[in-house]
Formats: C-alpha cells, sequence, structure tokens
C-alpha cells in the first residue's frame, strides 16, 4: 500500500458517497507488523486500501467496520497476538506483540473529516500533525473529535474550544519530534486519550537525467508510492523513453532548471545524465538546496573532478552527495544499480523522518 494508493482510494469512494472507516493504530506493544499513527480505510462492504498487519487482522476489522458505519460511532479494538493461536483466532500468526486500533467513521455529512484535511495535507509538501480523541471522559471531547494542522492553522473537528487550545501545544511538541505517539491529558479534571498522529506527505525526487537507466529508477519510485520528476537537456532522450509513471517530465538546458522546477520542493535527487558539463551544472544547483540526499552517478574519479570542478560549493554537499550512487548490493544491469539507489535513498529519507522536522 502506498499513500497515493489510499488517497486514490478515499477520492474514489468520496465521490461515490460511499461512507468510509479510518482504522488507526494508536498503541503497540512488542512486535508488531504497524506503529503508533499507521493507518487504512474501509468501506462498510469490506474493501479496503491499507494494511496494518501481514494480513491476518485486516477481515476481522473489515467486519468492525460495516459496524462502525451502521451506527456511525468509532469503537476500539485490542489484537493480544503474544496469545495467538488456532484455538483463539483460528490463524497460527505466530506475532508476538499487541495492536490497540482505532475505529472512526468518515461519513459524507461531515465531509469525511477529519481525513479530508489529512488528505490535502499527504497530497502537499508539508508535515503537519493530528491528534484524534481515542478515549474520554470529559464532556469536552468525545471519542473521534480530533484536531488537525493545516498550513500552521489548527482546525477543530468537535472539541470544545479550551480543549482544543489545550491540545495545540501538545501537538507541536509532537510534531517537533517528529514521532507518532498516544498519551492522555486532563480536560476538565477527566483523563483524555489522544492520538497524535504526525502526517508526512510521500517524498519528492529529482531524477535528473532520461536514459534508459532512468526508467527503473522511476518505476521503484512510484512503486514505493514517491512523486518523482524526471528532467533531461536532450528532448530525444524524453522522447524515446517511458515515463508515463513519473508526476513530471520537464526538459530545459541544464542551466535553466532553477527556472523551471522549484529545487526546493524535492527531498532527493538522483544525478544521471552522464554527460559531465551537465551533471557539474546540476551539482552547482543542487549543492543551493537543503535535500537531504544526492546521488551521482560513475565512479569515484568521476566524483571527484567533478567536485573540483564546481569548487568553493562543493563543500556545500558533504555528507549530502553519495556517489557512486548506491548500496553495495553486488548487482549489475540498470535494473539492479536503481534498486540500489533507491535502498540507499530510502535509508536516508526515513533517517530524516526520524530526526526533528519543525
Amino acid at each position: 500500500m502506498t499513500t497515493s494508493n489510499l488517497l486514490e482510494f478515499f477520492a474514489e469512494n468520496k465521490k461515490k458517497g460511499e461512507p468510509l472507516v479510518l482504522a488507526s493504530v494508536y498503541e503497540t506493544q512488542g512486535a508488531t507488523y504497524s506503529k503508533a499513527g499507521a493507518s487504512m480505510l474501509m468501506t462498510g462492504d469490506g474493501k479496503f486500501q491499507g494494511m496494518l498487519s501481514g494480513g491476518c487482522l485486516e477481515g476481522d476489522l473489515a467486519e468492525r467496520a460495516t459496524q462502525v458505519v451502521a451506527e456511525g460511532k468509532p469503537q476500539s479494538v485490542t489484537y493480544d497476538l503474544a496469545q495467538d493461536d488456532e484455538d483463539l483466532w483460528g490463524l497460527g500468526v505466530g506475532c508476538d506483540g499487541l495492536m490497540r486500533i482505532f475505529l472512526q467513521p468518515l461519513l459524507p455529512a461531515n465531509n469525511y473529516q477529519p481525513f479530508t484535511s489529512m488528505a490535502g495535507i499527504l497530497e502537499g509538501d508539508c508535515v503537519e500533525i493530528a491528534a484524534t480523541v481515542i478515549e474520554s471522559a470529559s464532556a469536552a471531547a468525545n471519542a473521534g473529535d480530533a484536531l488537525v494542522r493545516v498550513g500552521e492553522k489548527f482546525i477543530n473537528f468537535g472539541l470544545s474550544s479550551a480543549a482544543a487550545a489545550s491540545i495545540e501545544s501538545q501537538c507541536l511538541d509532537v510534531l517537533a519530534v517528529g514521532q507518532s505517539i498516544v498519551d492522555r491529558v486532563i480536560l476538565d479534571g477527566e483523563t483524555v486519550s489522544i492520538l497524535y498522529s504526525v502526517i508526512r506527505p510521500p517524498p519528492k525526487v529529482l531524477v535528473l537525467g532520461a536514459g534508459l537507466d532512468a526508467e527503473p529508477v522511476v518505476s521503484l519510485c512510484v512503486d514505493l508510492g514517491w512523486r518523482v520528476t524526471v528532467q533531461d537537456h536532450r528532448p530525444a532522450y524524453i522522447e524515446k523513453s517511458n515515463f508515463e509513471l513519473a508526476s513530471e517530465v520537464a526538459c530545459c538546458p541544464a542551466e535553466s532548471l532553477p527556472k523551471v522546477l522549484d529545487l526546493n520542493q524535492f527531498d532527493a535527487a538522483i544525478v544521471m545524465s552522464h554527460h559531465l558539463i551537465t551533471d557539474r551544472t546540476y551539482l552547482q544547483f543542487l549543492a543551493e538546496t537543503d535535500m537531504v540526499y544526492i546521488g551521482l552517478l560513475g565512479p569515484k574519479e568521476r566524483r571527484d573532478r567533478l567536485m573540483r570542478d564546481i569548487g568553493s560549493v562543493a563543500k556545500q554537499l558533504e555528507n549530502r552527495l553519495h556517489g557512486p550512487a548506491g548500496l553495495d548490493i553486488g548487482g549489475r544491469g540498470p535494473a539492479a544499480i536503481a534498486l540500489s539507489i533507491i535502498a540507499q535513498m530510502h535509508s536516508v529519507l526515513a533517517a530524516r523522518s526520524l530526526a526533528v522536522t519543525t
């Protein structure tokens, strides 16, 4: 499941006016397939998009979703897989963890909120946060009420004004750490459990070069749900290659790149034009960005020459430039090289997502 798959599923069912259920992991113990903040969407008739387990829990969740849609009320469920055996679940999955999952109705009557706002974040460029009430004994907040930050402003779905104001500061603290958590707060003297979900749009990747070896790079990016843009200064390369899966394809002289694309919108780039002067120009522009990953194809000697050629700006690429790009997985050919590059890129981006996100 990718973010794009989830958003497509949501858009299709929203267009049809079908009620949905948002299932979110809010607490785990031990070894589990998903952690707090992971989510999936389900219809009232058993269809779903996304996975919270290896496939062993989704059937039961789909059945529960039918009840949530029928009643229009959220519910929580706990799966203690440490106790799982053939007699208990009939699955024998052998997992050793515990998962608590919150099922929340998304209805046409309220424009499928709060997920409509969450979906808008996933389609954008900024990391944001949502706070969802899981359990509450307070009149100031009911299960399913939520607070979503969009464009540095909070949108309130059902919370009292006082409760929303109290939760906002905690949202910012969680966002600064960058990890989804469940926490308990006191509202009007009562305990309220809240899931703070960090909402992170999928990465944007810039592929600089449209040779045949760029095709598997684009394909793997798309398979991961990443948004990818391809650029090449040679129209013939663009025309003879297949980049239908890319979000955008550009063709401009290397020196015009910043005029055509906003380079600061990208999280990572791979330089693979196989043209020395063009690659040098790309690296000069990329050095001025804050991309966390910049890959360069070619041997170390070529990398070193390019670093000498671009002069003092080379220092700005320290700890970000990976050349030769890719992990050493022992493969040969375009597909294996693409796999090694995307694996390395994924590792760097995943480490970034664990860092401070303010």
